[in-house]
């Protein structure tokens, strides 16, 4: 087999492989950042600006570093972390409000997750939504 070949192979091993996880969005307290990922830009600017009030309060209300992901199975993840020297951020308070968040934005990361599954992962929508019948 020659390097092209390898390569051809690799490649393809590549793509069918999912990604560990893939950002969403993440707000950052001490930058004072947003950022939006731009594989997503297809979302509803709705979506999108609810996902952005998300992050952007939960930095204000307990700062850190605030992220909406993917795993690999297509799940959403809410990360936060801070900073070593930041005496302020109490993670209590930040796993508390991400409890919150997942409780009354139920229904938002639902459709998330199958927006994610069918345009991301490409998965079949027939079959997810058999799924979530049973």
């Amino acid at each position: 087999m020659n390097k092209k070949e390898t390569n051809k192979d690799t490649i393809r091993q590549e793509e069918t492989q999912r990604p560990e996880k893939v950002i969403l969005c993440a707000a950052n307290a001490y930058d004072k950042k947003y950022y939006f990922n731009p594989s997503f830009e297809k979302m509803p600017d709705s979506v999108k600006d609810e996902l952005h009030i998300i992050s952007v309060l939960f930095t204000e209300e307990v700062g850190g570093i605030f992220t909406i992901a993917f795993d690999e199975e297509g799940e959403v993840v809410m990360e936060t972390n801070a900073a070593a020297e930041d005496a302020l951020y109490d993670e209590v308070s930040s796993g508390l409000l991400i409890g919150k968040i997942r409780s009354t934005r139920q229904e938002l990361f639902q459709s998330l997750q199958l927006f994610y599954r069918v345009f991301i992962l490409k998965e079949d929508p027939a079959e997810l939504l058999s799924e979530e019948d049973e």
